[in-house]
This record gives C-alpha cells, structure tokens and sequence, in this order.
C-alpha cells in the first residue's frame, strides 16, 4: 500500500492511496481533481473509487467534476450532503481493494456524518493507516461544528484512539504547528509537545508537510487524545472527559482567534466553503 501525500488549496491535504500489485488506487477528500488526475497518470494506476470523510466544501468539491471525467467512478461517504455521493456507507462497514482492507469508522463531531477510514493490508510489514479527515489531526481536532462533546470524545478518543499505536495518521489539513502551539499552552511541561514543536517548526521553514504521524506519537502530546491525563484536567478544570474535551474545544477556538484575527468578510468566506452558509439562488 503506496499513500501519495497531496497538498491543496491552502492547508487542506488529499491523498491517492495505491494498491501496488493491482495498479487499483482509491482516493481520499478530492478537493482539486485536475492536481490528483495529475498524479494518477504519473504513478500509472487506475481510479476507481473517492472515499469522502466528510460533505464540507474542501474536502468534497472536486467529485463532480471527477464523476464527470471518470464515468464509472464510485464515490462514498456517510453524509447524503456529499456532492456527487454514489452510496453511503456504515460505521463498521468493511470495503476491498486488492490487498488493501478498509474499514469504515463513524466519528461524529466536526459533522455528524464525518467517517474516517482505517487501511490495512493482511501478512503485510507495512503499518495500517487512517484517513481522519478533520476529527483527528496532528496534535490536534476538527472544529466541533455539529454533535456534542460526548460524541466527539467517543469518535476521538474510544474510535481512534484505540486504533494499533502503530497505525500512520493522515489528516485533513496542515495545521499541525498551531496545534502544538496551543498543545504547549495546556501541557506547558509536556517534553514531547517540546519536541514535537521544535520539529514542527523545522518542518515549517522547509516547507514539507507534517503527515504522517502515528496514533502512539499522538498519545503523547496531542491534548484531545490526553482528556484522561491529569495535566489536561487542570488546565480545563473539569475531570469528566467530555467535559474536559468541551472546554479545551473552546479554548483551543479562543487560542486561534487571538493568533489570527479574521475580518468578518473572512469569516463569512470561511463559513461558505466549510458549508455553513449556503449561495443565494441563480437569478434566470
């Protein structure tokens, strides 16, 4: 299994994972089709089918246009709000590839219909791999923008979170300096945030990407994983997890304002292309 790491837009990340006996290759949050075809006819594989984690904007923009030019082509996720969605799919669902296993993961809280996908491939010395989408990123979590902070906890926490440590995360964006940023502020003692960012930073400056890490290098400095740790429950001043999770969601969405203002037609431009705010009717 061959993950081509593709970055788009401004952060967000899409990825071509490859079966590399078949030559088959499945998609993953298509947001600019001509950069992935691209790279599909550079690696010489056949597209058959876009996993979607999630209906926002730039994570499922570009399925249309790819149905249009891959007639045959097959797209899933577990949000009807997913453009050009072929079939939807179930928490716990397993799909196949060739060699390559897919499992399909529910995990509420940034949408209610986010799915995440967990890829591995039998007698295989590679370590598994999931695509997380905007619930778990490096060293940090979507924004909660539907669900509650209970669902959010169980997607986070019992769903990801007790995936292999071995298994490669790949997220949606590249927000990973950021996150650690705010990771040092909750955990200011935490030697791994320490190091994580110093990497982070170096990363930053060469301009290559974050992605991936692995579920056990998160456990050890990603907050939102650490909701149990007694340092994050000090910070937040709660102790039930979901609790805990609610208050660092809101302090992480202060943290971030305060770091970069935006300007309310930015906002309102943000709020369109996550799906927030819908365009006003064609005039005829």
């Amino acid at each position: 299994m061959k993950v081509k790491v593709i970055p788009v837009l401004e952060d967000n990340y899409m990825y071509l994972v490859i079966e590399e006996r078949t030559r088959e290759a499945v998609a993953v949050d298509v947001a600019v089709p001509k950069r992935l075809l691209e790279i599909v006819g550079r690696e010489g594989v056949s597209l058959t089918t876009v996993l979607t984690t999630h209906h926002h904007w730039d994570h499922a923009r570009g399925n249309a246009e790819l149905v249009r030019l891959l007639p045959g082509l097959v797209v899933l996720g577990a949000d009807e709000r997913i453009c050009a969605l072929t079939r939807r799919l179930a928490h716990g669902e397993e799909l196949r590839f060739g060699a390559i296993h897919v499992r399909c993961l529910l995990t509420p809280g940034h949408t209610l219909g986010h799915m995440s996908y967990f890829l591995w491939e039998e007698e295989c010395p590679d370590p598994p791999a999931v695509f997380s989408g905007d619930a778990l990123s490096m060293a940090g979590c979507g924004s909660r923008l539907e669900g509650t902070a209970q669902q959010m906890y169980q997607s986070l926490v019992e769903t990801l979170g007790t995936l292999p440590p071995e298994t490669k995360v790949f997220c949606g964006h590249e927000h990973t300096l950021g996150n650690l940023e705010f990771a040092q502020k909750v955990e200011p003692y935490n030697d791994h945030v320490k190091a994580k960012l110093s990497w982070a930073k170096q990363r930053d400056e060469d301009d290559v990407p974050t992605v991936p890490a692995t579920l056990g290098e998160e456990l050890l400095y990603n907050p939102f994983l650490r909701v149990a740790e007694e340092p994050v429950r000090e910070f937040t001043g709660k102790v039930a997890p979901a609790d805990v999770l609610d208050v660092l969601c809101r302090e992480r969405a202060s943290f971030e304002r305060a770091a970069e203002p935006l300007q309310p037609q930015a906002r309102a431009l943000l709020a369109l292309q996550w799906g927030l705010l819908s365009t006003p009717p064609q005039q005829k």
